[in-house]
């Protein structure tokens, strides 16, 4: 990839015949010439950064009309990638904003990678390695406190710890390495000082540790299954907690053939539900087709709700369920204990256990803020709600924390071991190098490919 070559990218979303604007962009040493190529500004308007234009789109061979426009200039250093952008505001859907892109590439630019933008703006120091990744993040955050972490990332709230930590390693690593090349010129090293910085910094490092948990839950959410006999109420359920109409409600058994997928959010938690067809022996072909997805949904769920009648209590039909769940973590939903008395007895075997028991009346809508709670403590949300950052790292700065982190231990053995120095300054090296990583102040490219293939062109 050269930095001085010119790329171009749909940068929105291509929806035929329904959406309302659609955005061109280029970037590199040539946009703007290329904006000029293809784009006529009638009158006296003044091509200068940081104005639009309004105008029209016109192919330079032919000089047919594509499209009715406004184009943006904003010249370098004066952009996200620290080079030249020129952005083509056209009309939306598909036809469009493909017919313009066509243009710039005739006119010499090239096809944007995955995520190209946002590397030329890491490469070209306009943000760093946590900002691009919270940039990704922020264009798929499911929740709105997911949206709120990569904001903060964003803004440098993850960058500016890292960055602090780096560098008191790197002032501890000075003074080490000062006493090897000049022992006789400087006064002894305090071991103690250095033991009680490296104490704070792996303590620190920890605490950043801490919101990895939440970091993951925000970004994947939770899966979960509900699943039962059929007729226990599991689409009512999901209607009631969705506050939707999303599943057919009837008094007919076997009414749900296949499985029904909701996203909803749950203490800031989104939250996958899948309303799976009711588990049974049947003859009847399609039903089994929906009962086999339904077992298989519930494998790959990371929470279950089994679902309980009231009326009928347990039955050998919830048994068979169950063991075929047992070895995930499920909560029991006791359902329609409106239509039962309160001293109803379910007949649930004492020898199976549940993560939670909750009793709900779908129908109307009864016992859903109970259920929520019983999902969060499922999932420890007093422990990921814990620490008072509002950051949240990923899995990748997980491993170069936790890298980090095993290294500042190395050197505290290394101390307590009375080694020489050289051998404190190994470990303290691969510390300053794995948070380095975090921040791309030390990266690589296999892990710059990594990192950015993953984002959307144009972005």
């Amino acid at each position: 990839m050269s930095m001085g070559e010119t790329i171009a990218a749909i940068a929105t979303a291509i929806v035929p015949q329904q959406g309302s604007v659609g955005i061109v962009r280029l970037s590199g040493n040539d946009a703007e010439s290329i904006g000029r190529a293809i784009f006529h500004a009638p009158g006296s308007q003044i091509w200068d950064s940081h104005r639009i234009l309004y105008g029209y789109i016109r192919d330079p061979r032919t000089q047919a009309t594509i499209d009715q426009s406004l184009l943006l200039i904003m010249r370098a250093p004066r952009s996200f990638t620290r080079e030249d952008v020129v952005e083509f505001h056209c009309h939306g859907g598909a036809i469009a904003v493909q017919q313009v892109l066509h243009l710039c590439l005739e006119q010499g630019a090239r096809l944007a990678q995955p995520g190209e933008f946002s590397l030329r703006a890491f490469l070209n120091g306009r943000i760093d390695l946590t900002q691009a990744e919270s940039i990704n993040d922020l264009v798929g955050a499911k929740s709105p406190q997911a949206a709120q972490t990569a904001i903060a990332s964003l803004q440098g709230k993850l960058a500016h710890p890292i960055r602090q930590l780096r560098g008191e390693c790197v002032d501890i690593l000075a003074e080490i390495e000062a006493r090897i090349d000049f022992e006789d010129d400087l006064p002894p090293l305090d071991r103690n000082w250095v033991k009680s910085e490296l104490t704070r910094i792996t303590s620190a490092a920890q605490s950043i540790l801490t919101t990895a948990d939440r970091g993951e839950l925000l970004r994947a959410g939770l899966k979960v299954a509900i699943v039962g006999r059929p007729n226990v109420g599991k689409s009512s359920l999901l209607n009631a907690w969705s506050r939707s109409d999303r599943a057919i409600v009837t008094d007919l058994p076997g009414t749900t053939r296949d499985v029904i997928d909701s996203l909803l959010v749950v203490g800031g938690i989104p939250i996958q539900v899948l309303d799976t067809a009711g588990i049974r022996e049947t003859e009847d072909v399609v039903e089994k087709i929906g009962v086999d997805r339904s077992r298989k949904a519930a494998e790959s769920a990371d929470l279950i709700l089994l679902v309980l009648d009231a009326q009928t209590g347990w039955l050998e039909a919830d048994t068979a369920i169950f063991e075929t769940i047992s070895d995930r973590m499920v909560i029991l939903v006791i359902n329609k204990i409106d239509l039962v008395n309160q001293a109803s007895v379910y007949g649930i075997p004492e020898q199976f256990h549940f993560a939670q028991t909750i009793e709900t009346a779908a129908s109307i809508g009864q016992g859903i803020e109970d259920l929520e709670a019983a999902i969060l403590k499922c999932v420890h949300q007093d422990r990921l709600t814990a620490s008072n950052l509002d950051i949240a790292i990923n899995q990748r700065q997980k491993a170069c924390l936790l890298n980090a982190v095993q290294s500042l231990e190395k050197v505290q053995v290394a101390i307590s071991d009375r080694l020489p120095l050289d051998f404190w300054t190994i470990d303290l090296r691969s510390t300053i190098r794995a948070l380095g990583e975090i921040t791309g102040e030390e990266i690589t490219e296999s892990i710059l490919d990594n990192i950015f293939s993953r984002f959307c062109i144009g972005k």
